[in-house]
Parts: structure tokens; C-alpha cells; sequence
């Protein structure tokens, strides 16, 4: 009898697979959608779908629609699909993720009524030739795919003939007309939502749909924030009533089925002011070298696939963490309560336990459901006093979101020798793992964070330069072990699992960092080799031009991102990566716990369009975080001005141009701009040749890496920019 074929069968081509596989054809002429259907011989029944298909290839950049709605490759027709990145001088580049295409200039002329964010398809300006591989060129955008915005934030103002909106975004170079208001005040922050916008020699018009309020009232800054970036300001009903009838208490039947780790001197280590703990750790020596154990939050026990909670923690993606406020990706009944791993209540968690030798080399590691007991709640401060083996300072008493409570007293932490010796044989392993990543080749693309603290009111009263600091850097190493066993156990499952991924560089955009680089005085040999990649990291170190070329360097690179292909992750140099360790405040993280415990999490579509989504999210945030702080830092400058007596700032030139000198505020992570008309004293001389300026007379100079001291003198909110004087 022969026995049955158990070789794998090919699985039939998709209608996408052949459609390209048709347009890539030698002999291929351009087709219009219903000669694309008979040439793939397909039934009238079946026009729906292939209209599906060309619409998500064209929307992906996979093939373009030219004359008379006929089909090509891109390449065929000179023609590149990306997301418009325009800039305040009205110019734009081309973000593409083709292979090989470097991005695109694209004059203010040749937008169209595209605006930025815009996903679109420009023709590529190269004389009819076939552009080279790496080739960076100009092109004119010929086609909208889809608008970013449908609605715009911005201030209403009038003329006496008719009222606009200036856009708060000042990429969006265009005021927007609107009808008379009937509400809304000039000076008033309003939303606009946007109609058609056919042509480029007229404005765009719009309608208000929302008032927030007078702009500069407390608090309208960071609501447009919210409105800019479309972020949730409220959880619906279904989800908060699923939150309420989740317990506070653990019943006892579900500690018998894990096991239990609650007399581990577990301890949490966050910023000052955290509410949500989702990571705890406990690490001992062994006879072979340490043991780590990394507890996370059970959030998967508590949050079930297709509930509420569920449905609208994938649409959030992710917390977002504003200047003044937090926007969870949970209820606070779940983020600041029964998820949060507080310190001496029983919690549960999906935990992690490494075992590595005496050189940081994973011996094993193995994965449970356990319950903890948090024995302290470190902030970073603390554990830093700790390792430098100095007094430790009390735990401080914050609001949510950052305020600095002005009544509340800090609380004392009883910092017992058992928890001084924990935090300090966890160095012992950090410190080891640390030095084996970056001599495998990780790169150290950390920057200092600068922190706004807000008072009751929500002004900016100080800034806090907060820096990676051995104690952020020990939870750091412990967070990647437990990340990079656990992607390494999905792979070895061979189920569809969501990565962290961050892709290989593209030559042609190092090359041209190289040369940036080098415009400072740091020469590189080829940065294709990652070694090389470190040594200019390691010369820059520490340098006035630090910020700046770093900065460069992380726009050469491609943005790291959730995928269901494990490509690894190149600036950490790691093979297997995923995110484990935040399932509080990352959707990514909690469909990797569910994966890992066996549970419903999706097939390989599913998670696939999940990781698409929560990478979307993941920048929006990003973006928003970033504009809230930036629009905080403005704030603390006019409120500086408004003082009228400036407070004297350290700063060092790291850049100088004819119009005067680019300084940074190393400890506040601010630049701004000196201009030449300010330095008073003499006629000051620029010279392109040694990049400084010469006094006629004094012969005093001015010129890179130089420390000075200096007052602000002119804030400009809208276009983000800071002027600053000699104190």
C-alpha cells in the first residue's frame, strides 16, 4: 500500500501575488483594472476583490496608477509611493521604505495640495532615465493616496472681511478659511475639520467642529495636543464597567495554580514619578553565577481576547505619556491597581527566570505564572543612592501626570543591608551583561532625557535633565535578558508571534551620514560595519557636536517597529527581540504574554494587521510626547521672559553659521540661536574657513565647542524656536 504524501503542498498564489506577478511580466502592457481581469481570467463575481487588491497594493507602494487608471510597477513609470515629510520652510522630503531609494526633495511647488503626513505618489524628476540604486533626486507629488488629518488644531483669527485658522502645526503652511463662528473668539484654540482641497492656488477651507478655548488659558496647550494627535480622553462605558468587575483580591484557588515566588525579595525600580509598576526583579548569585527572575504583570489574566477591555486596549496601542497627564492604554482600575505590581501586596505576573554562567552567557531559562510579593518600591534616584553607597533619599509624593505636589511630604524608605545587597548583586549581573552587549556590537544610541515639572496649575516651573544613569541601566540589561529569551522561545515554538524588530540600515542614507559627520571634523571608515558605527559614537562622546551628530545618525536609521517576521534588531545587535516587559502600557507586550501561556492570541493575519496598527499608535505617541515636552520647554522660556529677570543658563556652541551661533543647553537639551546682531562689544567678522566669529578690534572669537553663559531674549512658540543673549 503506498503510503500518504506528507510533503507540504504549495499553497495557491493570492490574488495580490498575481497581480504583481503579472505587472512584472517582460511583455506586460499597462491594463486598466477590468483588463487586468481578464488577463488573470477571472470570474464578474470576482471584481470586488480585485478591486480590494489594487487598492491595497497602490495604497502600499507595490504598484502605481497612471493615465487613464492603467497599472504599472513604480518603477516602470519613474514613480515612488512614501509619507510626505514637510518642513516649516514650506519644502518636503519623501519618506520611502523601498530598498535602496533614498528620500525624495520635493519643492514647495511641486507639492500640490499635499499637506504633511499625506501618503502619496511622486513622480521622480530624472530626465526619462532609470534612477540608480541609491540615487536621491527631486519629484513632484502627481497623486494623493490618503490625507494624514481629516481635522486640524489650530488659533481662529479675522480680518474684517473673513475669519481662518493658523495651523498650530507649522508644517501645514496654509491658513485655513472658515465660515463666520458662532462661538468660537479669535484667539480661541479651535479643531477644523477639513474639506476637499483641489487646488494649490487658493486656501484650503474648513468648518470648527470644537472650541477648546481661549489659547493661552491653562491647560488648552496640552488639550490640542490631545486633538492634534487624535489621542482618547476617555474610556467607554462597556470597558469601564469591565474594569469595575475585575477583583482587587486574589482568590486562593488561582495562587495554588502558580508558583509561588513571594518570598523573593522582589523589588520594582521606576521614575520618581510612576503609578503603574509593571516590572519587578530579583536576582541572587548561584553556584554557576546568577539567576535573574523578571516578573511581569499578569495583564493577559485579567484583560481576555475580543472583551471590551481587550478591543479598546489594541485600538490605544499604547499608553501615552503627555507633559501633564497620562492617556493609559488600561483604566487606572487596572494601570494604578490590581495590574500594578505595588509594593508588599500579592500581585500576579508572568514570570522570566535566566539562568547565566560567570561570563553573562544564558545557561537556560524557563517561563511560569507566578504570584509575587513586592518587598520594596525603588525610584531610580534611590537605587542610584544605593549603588554609590550613598544616603538614600525618601520616596517622593507626586500627583498623576507629573505636578509637582506642593503639600504632599516625601515618605521615608527603610533601605535594609538584605536590600542594599539586592540592589547591588543585580549590578553585579547588569553591568556584565551590559559590557558583553556592546562588545557583541550594540550601539549606544541612548539619549538624556529632560524632564518638565508642572505646578498645580500645569505651568512649567523647572527642568530636570534626567540621565541614563547606572541605576536606569540595570533595569534596562534585566529588561532586554528577559525580552531576548522570550522572542528566542516564540521562534522556537514556530508560532505566529509579534517581534520587536529594527531593521538594517540602508547604505546610501549611512553613506550620507558619514559625510554630515565628517563635515564636524569626525572621519569614519565604511559605517556598514557596525564596529565602525561604535568607534564614531565613541569619539563624539562627550563632545559639543555629540547632540547634534547623534541625533543625524538616528535619522539615518530605520525606525525600530512591531513585525511578525523576527529580522532582529540592529541597534541592539540582538538575533531574537521582542517586547515582554510592558504589558501595562504596550499592546505588543500583552499579545506576547498570551502567546507565551498558550492562549487565543490570532492568527498569523491577525497579528500581523496588529503589529501594523500598534506601530502606527507607537509613533503617534511618540510624536505627541515629543510635542508636549517641546511645547512645556517654550512655555518655561516665556515664563522666564515674563519675569524679566532671566535666569543665566550654561550653554556651548555647536554650530556656527553666518547669521550667528547655534548654542545647547547640555542640561536642559535646548537649542537656540545667538544671533550675530546680539554680540556687542565690536563688529563681530564670520569666517567659513575656520567657522567662527572675530571681533574687529578686541580680536575676540567665537567659535565651536565654546562655553558661555547665557539669557534667553526672544521665544517664538509657533515656529519652536529660542533666542538667547550673552548673560
Amino acid at each position: 500500500m503506498r503510503p500518504p504524501d506528507r510533503s507540504p503542498r504549495m499553497a495557491e498564489p493570492s490574488l495580490r501575488d498575481r497581480v504583481l506577478a503579472l505587472l512584472r511580466r517582460k511583455n506586460y502592457q499597462p491594463l486598466d483594472k477590468v483588463g487586468l481581469s481578464k488577463a488573470l481570467g477571472l470570474h464578474s463575481s470576482e471584481r470586488r476583490q480585485i478591486r480590494e487588491a489594487l487598492r491595497a497594493l497602490e495604497s502600499e507602494g507595490l504598484i502605481a496608477r497612471i493615465r487613464k487608471d492603467r497599472y504599472v510597477l513604480p518603477a516602470a513609470a519613474d514613480l515612488v509611493t512614501g509619507t510626505l515629510q514637510v518642513h516649516t520652510g514650506g519644502n518636503a522630503h519623501l519618506l520611502t521604505e523601498q530598498p535602496g531609494q533614498k528620500d525624495i526633495f520635493i519643492s514647495e511647488v511641486n507639492l500640490g495640495t499635499a499637506m504633511h503626513g499625506d501618503k502619496v505618489v511622486v513622480r521622480l524628476d530624472l530626465g526619462g532615465r532609470e534612477p540608480r540604486r541609491g540615487e536621491s533626486s527631486e519629484g513632484r507629488v502627481i497623486r494623493i493616496l490618503e490625507r494624514a488629518n481629516e481635522t486640524m488644531v489650530g488659533t481662529l483669527q479675522s480680518t474684517k472681511k473673513f475669519f481662518y485658522v493658523i495651523p498650530d502645526d507649522a508644517r501645514l503652511q496654509h491658513d485655513i478659511y472658515v465660515p463666520a463662528p458662532k462661538v468660537a473668539r479669535v484667539g480661541d484654540k479651535v479643531v477644523v475639520k477639513l474639506e476637499p482641497w483641489e487646488s494649490r492656488h487658493v486656501n484650503p477651507e474648513g468648518e470648527i467642529i470644537e472650541v477648546l478655548g481661549p489659547a493661552a488659558a491653562p491647560g488648552i496647550d496640552m488639550l490640542s495636543i490631545v486633538r492634534k494627535y487624535h489621542l482618547p480622553t476617555a474610556f467607554p462605558d462597556a470597558v469601564l464597567r469591565e474594569a469595575e468587575r475585575i477583583s482587587e483580591n486574589i482568590d486562593d484557588t488561582e495562587i495554588a495554580r502558580r508558583e509561588d515566588c513571594r518570598q523573593q525579595m522582589v523589588v520594582t525600580i521606576d521614575p520618581d514619578d510612576a503609578k503603574d509598576f509593571d516590572d519587578a526583579i530579583h536576582v541572587e548569585r548561584t553556584s554557576h553565577g546568577w539567576r535573574l527572575s523578571v516578573h511581569i504583570a499578569d495583564v493577559s489574566h485579567y484583560v481576555r481576547p475580543g472583551n471590551a477591555l481587550d478591543r479598546d486596549a489594541r485600538a490605544r496601542g499604547n499608553s501615552t505619556y503627555l507633559a501633564d497627564r497620562v492617556i493609559p492604554m488600561l483604566p487606572e482600575r487596572l494601570s494604578n491597581g490590581v495590574c500594578s505590581l505595588k509594593p508588599l501586596v500579592d500581585r500576579l505576573t508572568t514570570s522570566a527566570f535566566i539562568d547565566f554562567d560567570r561570563t553573562g552567557k544564558v545557561r537556560s531559562a524557563r517561563f511560569a505564572k507566578t504570584v509575587i510579593h513586592s518587598a520594596a518600591r525603588l525610584t531610580y534616584r534611590q537605587a542610584f543612592a544605593i549603588l554609590e553607597n550613598r544616603p538614600v533619599p525618601p520616596t517622593p509624593n507626586y500627583e498623576r501626570g507629573g505636578r509637582v505636589h506642593l503639600d504632599a511630604k516625601p515618605v521615608p524608605l527603610n533601605v535594609t543591608p538584605a536590600l542594599r545587597e539586592r540592589v547591588q548583586i543585580a549590578w553585579e549581573l547588569a553591568s556584565l551583561l551590559r559590557r558583553r552587549r556592546f562588545e557583541r556590537g550594540s550601539l549606544d544610541l541612548d539619549f538624556p532625557e529632560v524632564k518638565v515639572w508642572l505646578d498645580d496649575q500645569g505651568r512649567a516651573v523647572r527642568m530636570e535633565k534626567i540621565e541614563n544613569d547606572i541605576s536606569h541601566q540595570l533595569v534596562e540589561e534585566c529588561m532586554l535578558a528577559a525580552n531576548e529569551v522570550v522572542a528566542r522561545e516564540l521562534k522556537r515554538r514556530l508560532l505566529p508571534a509579534i517581534y520587536r524588530i529594527h531593521e538594517n540600515p540602508d547604505e546610501g542614507r549611512l553613506a550620507e551620514f558619514r559625510e554630515f559627520a565628517a563635515s564636524y571634523g569626525f572621519q569614519s571608515g565604511d559605517l556598514m560595519q557596525r564596529r565602525e558605527v561604535q568607534k564614531l559614537l565613541g569619539a563624539i562622546k562627550g563632545k559639543p557636536e555629540e547632540y547634534a551628530i547623534k541625533l543625524q545618525f538616528l535619522k539615518s536609521l530605520k525606525r525600530a517597529a512591531y513585525d511578525t517576521n523576527p529580522v532582529g534588531h540592529y541597534g541592539l545587535a540582538k538575533t531574537n527581540y521582542t517586547h515582554f516587559t510592558s504589558p501595562i502600557r504596550r499592546y505588543a507586550d500583552l499579545v506576547v504574554h498570551r502567546i507565551l501561556a498558550r492562549q487565543k492570541a490570532g492568527d498569523a493575519g491577525e497579528l500581523s494587521a496588529a503589529a501594523v496598527h500598534i506601530s502606527q499608535t507607537e509613533r503617534n505617541s511618540a510624536d505627541a510626547e515629543k510635542d508636549s515636552t517641546l511645547l512645556k520647554k517654550m512655555e518655561f522660556f516665556q515664563r522666564q521672559l515674563a519675569a524679566r529677570k532671566p535666569e543665566a543658563f550654561n550653554a556651548v556652541v555647536v554650530d556656527v553659521r553666518s547669521y550667528g551661533l547655534v548654542v545647547e543647553l547640555p542640561e536642559l537639551m535646548v537649542t537656540g540661536l545667538i544671533h550675530v546682531s546680539s554680540l556687542s562689544g565690536d563688529f563681530f567678522q564670520f569666517d567659513s574657513v575656520r567657522l567662527r566669529f572675530s571681533g574687529r578690534k578686541t580680536r575676540k572669537t567665537f567659535q565651536l565647542g565654546d562655553k558661555l553663559e547665557v539669557i534667553v531674549c526672544r521665544v517664538d512658540a509657533y515656529k519652536r524656536q529660542i533666542d538667547f543673549a550673552l548673560a
